[in-house]
């Protein structure tokens, strides 16, 4: 095991796009700076909420070689290299480690809805990326990959494979599957987090989770969440927890990914909130609706461009 241990949250990175669906570059520095500025604990790029499915391999690289030379080692960065060849991810694993990653995160591999690895693979697959890596794993284990990882499955890949010591659990009944990991792996669950903007948040932190992976679009109303449990005063957390859950759930029941660079594009970070086909743009009536419940809270985001 590694001796440095990462808690806190670790939002996702979006991804911005000019209106031409061109990758906006100086739009992208401006998204990490303003996600330090939330207090972001970590930072993690090129996962499903930055929209990697729509983006080329070349631009995959050229994201990943512009982020870490723009956060210059201002908070550390976690990489997704999630593919279905194993082949692909040890690549990625030592393109992103070379870079100066703190974690790589994977889903486990599948392609559609019923292409998946049998058990003996699966675990080789992670084998193979940490060796290629040299750095933690997080196992995420998120209900778009239709694999089925059980608490057995999980415990026994951390207790065989040193690295893979992180894991970001979305699954129905994150609360219980983070209680039961926590209990089944001990020692070597070394980073039980979770994730789906938080919408399980006080749950999690109550079952044991250390850390969560939002989006951004309020890193700094949900960080106080998480530092005021893990201080013991629990009180506070759920206080603000239920203060903030509004928009939470808003962001995660109607609008996805897009809700982040909707709000980014209102306070100024980025241009636009253009989103690559065949994913649609919010409906306006959605996107002001996002708006108004996020004025309420008055979230950074909304006024750091401004």
């Amino acid at each position: 095991m590694t001796d440095k241990i990462y808690r806190g949250i670790w939002p996702v990175v979006p991804t911005p796009f000019h209106d031409d669906g061109s990758i906006d570059m100086e739009g992208q520095k401006r998204v990490l700076d303003c996600m330090i500025d939330q207090g972001s604990d970590g930072l993690c790029i090129l996962a499903n909420y930055s929209e990697q499915f729509v983006l080329s391999d070349a631009e995959r690289k050229t994201l990943t070689e512009l982020c870490f030379k723009h956060v210059a080692g201002r908070v550390p960065v976690m990489v997704t290299c999630s593919h279905f060849s194993t082949q692909i991810v040890e690549d990625r694993c030592r393109h992103a480690a070379a870079l100066g990653a703190a974690i790589i995160m994977l889903m486990p591999p599948y392609h559609g809805a019923s292409l998946h690895a049998g058990e003996a693979a699966l675990v080789e697959h992670y084998q193979r990326a940490a060796d290629a890596a040299g750095i933690p794993i997080m196992v995420q284990d998120a209900p778009l990959a239709g694999v089925q990882m059980s608490v057995p499955l999980l415990a026994r890949m951390a207790r065989e494979i040193p690295l893979l010591q992180y894991f970001k659990i979305e699954m129905p009944q994150t609360a219980a599957k983070l209680k039961a990991l926590i209990a089944a792996g001990g020692e070597h669950i070394v980073g039980p987090f979770d994730g789906e903007e938080a919408i399980t948040l006080l749950a999690d932190l109550q079952a044991g989770a250390t850390g969560t992976m939002s989006s951004a679009l309020l890193t700094d109303l949900i960080k106080p969440v998480v530092d005021r449990f893990a201080a013991g005063d629990h009180a506070a957390a759920e206080a603000q927890y239920n203060r903030i859950l509004p928009l939470i759930n808003f962001e995660n029941r109607q609008c996805g990914f897009r809700a982040c660079k909707t709000a980014m594009k209102y306070g100024g970070v980025i241009k636009s909130d253009f989103v690559r086909h065949p994913t649609a743009a919010l409906a306006p009536a959605t996107a002001d609706e996002l708006i108004r419940i996020a004025k309420t809270l008055n979230p950074l985001v909304l006024s750091w461009g401004k």
